[in-house]
């Protein structure tokens, strides 16, 4: 375009808008050759490659290639690498694959989407818990015991926890005598009072003289400061009026895990409870 180009004489379309005027004359030579080239790229684009849909199917393009192709090989890629650490973990017991920091690291990863599928929903994806309603999996507390044993008979059989509702059988003041006790022993200042009152109420059959509970039958440790169902004294309270999973009792604790002997594979099983003494650290013993 020249210097002295002046647009009130250009040529235009009759097309005024605002004060603009819609001019006629040619763009750029760059711009003009930058839009042929463009022609010539979708031409060759067209034949390269798969594009053109037809009654039934498409072109098929002159290097055949197509998205899916490209996935699937990437797909047989990973397989390949991945399988026979895949095969070794079907040979390898739960206790062996603990003691392989690579085959733990392998199996942890590889067992993430299984966790994902079957766990996380409840105990959130890190095996964080849910307060109040699904236990924490990443910490060092176990209910029903973590060794891999204890680990997976629970994944296999599913738990159902179990506490009597004392609202009916104690007064009010026992009941705030036995809040305040629980308060007490999980900041280590038990008095022989509540301790006299935790076992008069028939505490210790369950969680034992110490209070430190029984994975035997899934009772909670009351001196570690976890809590199952929050640790106010309002919380503590109401666990111990209305107990946990008592038919016919209005505000009882629910606290049921479903079985998933039925429903997964022995392997499965194995590399769940792999994921879950790593995720929180299991007991040995």
């Amino acid at each position: 375009m020249a210097d002295n180009f002046n647009p009130n004489q250009a040529p235009d379309t009759g097309h005024e808008w605002d004060g603009i005027r819609e001019l006629t004359n040619q763009p750029p030579r760059w711009w003009m050759i930058g839009f042929y080239l463009s022609w010539a790229w979708l031409v060759a684009y067209l034949i390269i490659y798969p594009s053109i849909p037809l009654i039934s199917s498409h072109t098929k393009g002159v290097i055949g290639w197509t998205s899916i192709g490209e996935y699937k090989e990437a797909i047989a890629k990973f397989d390949a690498v991945r399988q026979p650490y895949v095969d070794k973990l079907a040979t390898m017991s739960a206790e062996e694959i603990l003691k392989d920091p690579e085959m733990l690291n392998f199996a942890n990863s590889y067992t993430k989407a299984l966790f994902g599928d079957t766990c996380a929903s409840c105990h959130g994806a890190n095996g964080q818990g849910t307060p109040g309603l699904f236990p924490v999996l990443n910490d060092d507390d176990w209910l029903f015991g973590g060794t891999v044993a204890d680990i997976s008979e629970t994944v296999t059989n599913g738990r159902q926890g179990v506490m009597p509702a004392h609202a009916g059988t104690l007064s009010e003041a026992e009941l705030n005598q036995l809040a305040d006790f629980v308060l007490a022993v999980s900041a280590g200042k038990a008095t022989q009072e509540g301790l006299a009152a935790f076992s008069n109420a028939g505490c210790s059959g369950c969680h034992g003289e110490d209070a430190k509970g029984n994975k035997f039958v899934g009772s909670a440790n009351l001196t570690d400061r976890i809590w199952r169902f929050g640790g106010s004294r309002e919380e503590i309270l109401h666990t111990i009026k209305y107990g946990v999973n008592q038919e016919g009792v209005e505000h009882t604790r629910n606290a049921v895990m479903p079985s998933f002997g039925g429903r997964l594979s022995a392997n499965d099983i194995k590399l769940l409870t792999v994921k879950v003494w790593s995720l929180g650290g299991g007991q040995t013993e």
